[in-house]
């Protein structure tokens, strides 16, 4: 059994191991499942920016009196039919829109945007209230990044969340339990490669952004026990990482190689682990990919899942047009469902990034009680974060076109779709069927399958091969 890490990446052994969790483990932290029907954090039915204006609490004049009462709480006639939460929750929606309108609007105002987010700030906390409090609470700090960022104190592209690698473990652990997102693409993107490598001996898989690497854990055990393929299997993954990321970042992947080296050997696996870092202006070179002759070549992205590490795009684009001269056997592809709301300015992005966490909010809380300790390290871990990363990205592109999704983007570089199997299917329907009703898998055309909650689409998975042969 051979089994073999990077050199030069410089890893040094201690002779400590750790073995990857197969399931969900669990934690010091409160958590009661509650299956009552719990009511979602907005009604967005009369929230899309068709009624922008309807929204607009900035006169001509650029002031806004904040405690006026017919400023804040009146959308339409509608909402005298609302509670009291449901009411405070489109106050802080108008305080949201109004804030981002006077810091990228016509009528642009930084002093404005200020005073809006310090009545915000005394309005909401991350840490307790509803489901619209506590979110409101997250796009309020990002939007203050951005206000600063904007007046040179910091940079707009550096998250403000700094959680310790514990922290980052215990909250990926429950919010594996909280939500199906996450083995929703690692279940999917699994089973495809098992059906294209059912014959392989040597299989060489790619990953861009591996995080801790709890996707392979599974694989490893299904690969290593396959009754019809070839016997001695050996696993061979590469890690895609960035060399502006950081030591902490480096080191989280080495030590993801170290416990996937660990968790080979304790199944009687023959495994290597390799990295390959981006160059440092976040370009690919498929030249620092090591092939070898015989391996079936696969390559796995997750991109934008809410535990994701990092996502550039530039590298993105990047690897993805440098993984086709490569000609892998399968692609997936994972990654979260965008819409468009609006003209495709700030505002408009910035609302379709409310709805969208909205939903991600509203299907949490289906699963844990909104106080719940396990819901509120999730939030200040992954949700926040990915909060202000994509306000962040979505302000430094404002005025510019979004262009497509990454599913078109693999079809104009040349990837042909590849049907999800009837198995694949199955099993994420079955999966969904340990979560509360709400979720939904659909089956689009073009090998795509589609993950939403109630009427918003979440995440899609996508399975793509080349149109030849590999060439090694």
């Amino acid at each position: 059994m051979a089994m073999a890490i990077d050199e030069t990446c410089g890893l040094q052994f201690s002779g400590h191991t750790t073995t990857i969790p197969t399931s969900s483990t669990e934690t010091d932290y409160d958590i009661h499942r509650n299956w009552n029907n719990w009511p979602p954090v907005l009604d967005w039915e009369n929230l899309s920016c068709d009624h922008h204006n309807d929204f607009n609490m900035i006169d001509h004049g650029g002031f806004m009196n904040l405690e006026s009462q017919e400023t804040c709480d009146s959308v339409s006639t509608d909402t005298m039919f609302l509670d009291d939460e449901d009411t405070k929750g489109l106050r802080l929606v108008h305080l949201l829109m109004a804030a981002a309108e006077a810091l990228t609007g016509v009528n642009e105002s930084h002093e404005l945007a200020r005073v809006i987010l310090v009545r915000l700030k005394e309005l909401v906390s991350p840490n307790d209230g509803s489901n619209m409090e506590r979110l409101a609470a997250y796009f309020t700090d990002a939007l203050q990044g951005l206000l600063e960022g904007a007046h040179g104190k910091h940079s707009i592209s550096n998250g403000t969340y700094n959680n310790h690698q514990t922290d980052m473990i215990a909250a990926f652990q429950l919010l594996q339990d909280m939500s199906p997102c996450i083995k929703f693409g690692h279940f999917t993107a699994n089973q495809a490669i098992m059906e294209s490598v059912a014959q392989d001996r040597r299989v060489h898989i790619v990953d861009y952004d591996i995080m801790e690497g709890i996707q392979w854990a599974s694989f490893m055990q299904g690969f290593v026990s396959r009754k019809d393929g070839p016997p001695g299997p050996h696993l061979r993954i590469t890690a895609i990482t960035r060399t502006g990321n950081g030591r902490r970042s480096m080191g989280t992947v080495q030590e993801t190689g170290r416990r996937l080296i660990s968790f080979a050997a304790s199944i009687g696996l023959s495994f290597s682990f390799h990295q390959c870092r981006l160059n440092s202006d976040e370009t690919f070179l498929p030249s620092a990919l090591k092939l070898i002759k015989g391996e079936a070549l696969i390559i796995n992205c997750m991109l934008h899942l809410p535990h994701s590490n990092y996502q550039v795009p530039d590298s993105i684009i990047s690897f993805l047009s440098g993984a086709k001269t490569l000609s892998p056997r399968l692609v997936t592809l994972v990654e979260e469902v965008a819409g468009s709301i609006g003209d495709g300015g700030f505002l408009g992005r910035f609302m379709d990034s409310l709805h969208h966490y909205s939903a991600l909010y509203d299907s949490l809380e289906d699963g844990f009680p909104m106080q719940a300790r396990a819901r509120a390290l999730v939030e200040k871990v992954f949700l926040g974060p990915r909060i202000a990363r994509s306000l962040a990205r979505i302000y430094r592109t404002r005025g510019e076109d979004e262009g497509c999704s990454w599913w078109e983007r693999l079809g104009n570089v040349g990837f042909n779709p590849v049907n999800i199997s009837f198995a694949n299917g199955c099993q994420a329907k079955l999966l969904l069927g340990l979560f509360n009703d709400g979720y939904k898998v659909e089956e689009l055309g073009n090998g795509r399958l589609v993950l939403g909650w109630k009427s918003r689409q979440l995440l899609s998975a996508s399975i793509w091969t080349s149109r030849s042969e590999p060439k090694l």
